[in-house]
Order: C-alpha cells, then structure tokens, then sequence
C-alpha cells in the first residue's frame, strides 16, 4: 500500500488529495477560510484530473459549498464539541464520478444492518487473550497487520513511521493479543479541538476471524474516547461490508449517510457509509 497522496495547508485548512483515492478529502475547514475555498478545492480537483472532492465542514458552512455545486451526502449531529452539525459534501467533477453500480447491493446490506437492534456491548475473552491500547514498541507488528489485511487503504497504515508518528501526536491505536502477540488492531483518530473521534482501522488476522473481536475493541475504545472528554464517536465504513456495519449498528450508532465512490480501500473506489454515536451528552 502506497498512499501517493499528501496532506497539507489549504488557504488555511487542512487537506489530503492524490491519485490513490482520486480525490481531495477537506479534512478540517479553518476558522477563518475565505468564501472561495469551495471554488479553490474545485480548480485544484480539475487541474489534478481528480473524480471527485470530499469536505466535511461545519453544518454554518455548508452553504457556501451547496452555492459552489457540491452535494450534501451526510451529516452528523453535534460533530463539533457537541454542539456543531458535521455535513458531509461531495463534487464530482462529472456524473460518471457518481455512479454506483453496486447500488442495489449496498442499499440491501444498509438494510440489514438497520433492523439490528442496538444492545448492551459485551466483550468475552478467553484466557489466552488480552485487550490493551497498544504502545511504541507495537508499530511495526500494528504496520504488518494492516499490510496482511488490507490490499490497499486511503492512508498508509502499512508504514511503521505514520503508525508511530500518528500515535505521537493524535491516534491511539488498540490491540487484543494471544499470549503476548497482537492478532487484532484497530485505531481512534482524535480531533481533540472539536471533541470527536474516528473509530477506524478495524483489522483482524485471518485465522482469527469471526470471534467479535471488533465489537470487543470498539467497546474499549469508547470507554477510552469517554474519559478523555471525547463527545462523539463516528465512523466511516465500507457500504459493501455488512460485518462493520453491523457492528456499528448494534453498538448503538446511527447512521449519517453514504460518501459515493469515496474511498481507495481493499483494491477498489468504494462508497462508504458514516455511521455515529454521541458519547457523552
């Protein structure tokens, strides 16, 4: 996995953009961005030969983008310190950008995941097994999961130094391993300024499938997220896998909406669905 994408300053905000995921994704939108940036992302998009822009922004903001073309495809209620709407916007830069063609297929797992009813999350273990936040010394193990598991992703979680640098300053990444060795990770990306949390990088090894460990390790990282003031859970989640969405659903998370074509994950561009959950009140 190589991510051939950069992230950088953008008239102020925060971008990622390349043609691995053959888009720019608007992380987070500064305070002070002048009313031009929709436009700006757009003449970038085109000068790059990109599919398509993604911006999560304010729900205050949106309507700058909606003026510029760009369409709402999710939204997350109090995303920012537990107040501020998150809206969720896509442009394509031509229609062929938005198509699904496994609509009807994603629409039916959506389904199923919707008539789970949320339950109490419960985690069981057997002895031999021991759920942790993972440390330093787990990078490379962390690095070499991600490789085992994932035939491409939107960031390279396969590299020992963005494991390590992101678990430095903003990631804390979560383990459960069998007698002394990490069989399962995943990750909670923190934007501690705006009070929220991406539970991503769920990822287990093969021959460990199948045992719930995902439900054990989201359960775990929200207690986590809850005592460092986290208020909202969100997650970002391939609409084609019924396992996570599932997962998420009866975890007691909502469900926001889907970025079409959004994603470089598992070889393909896939729409991802964006699920969440309010932490704290």
């Amino acid at each position: 996995m190589d991510s051939k994408n950069i992230i950088e300053k953008f008239e102020g905000s925060m971008i990622q953009h390349g043609s691995y995921n053959d888009r720019i994704y608007l992380i987070k939108l500064a305070d002070e961005a002048p009313s031009t940036t929709p436009y700006s992302l757009i003449d970038l998009a085109r000068k790059n030969n990109y599919s398509k822009i993604f911006a999560k922004v304010p729900e205050c903001h949106s309507a700058l983008f909606l003026a510029a073309g760009f369409e709402e495809e999710a939204r997350v209620s109090a995303f920012y310190n537990g107040k501020i709407e998150a809206v969720f916007l896509g442009f394509y830069l031509n229609a062929e950008c938005a198509a699904e063609p496994d609509l009807g297929k994603m629409d039916e797992i959506l389904k199923i995941a919707l008539k789970k009813q949320a339950s109490k999350s419960k985690c069981h273990l057997n002895d031999n097994l021991t759920l942790r936040i993972c440390n330093e010394a787990d990078v490379i193990t962390i690095a070499d999961i991600y490789k085992n598991t994932f035939q491409s992703y939107p960031f390279p979680i396969d590299d020992p130094a963005y494991i390590l640098n992101t678990m430095k300053s903003h990631i804390d990444y979560f383990g459960i391993e069998y007698n002394g060795r990490l069989v399962a990770v995943s990750s909670a990306d923190m934007d501690k300024q705006s009070s929220n949390a991406e539970m991503t990088d769920f990822a287990t090894l093969p021959e460990w499938q199948g045992n719930g460990f995902a439900q054990c390790l989201l359960l775990e990282m929200e207690n986590a997220m809850k005592n460092k003031g986290i208020k909202t859970a969100y997650t970002i989640a391939r609409a084609m896998s019924a396992g996570m969405n599932i997962t998420f659903r009866k975890a007691g998370y909502k469900f926001g909406g889907r970025l079409k074509n959004n994603t470089n994950i598992s070889g393909n561009i896939e729409s991802m669905n964006v699920w969440y959950k309010h932490l704290i009140s």
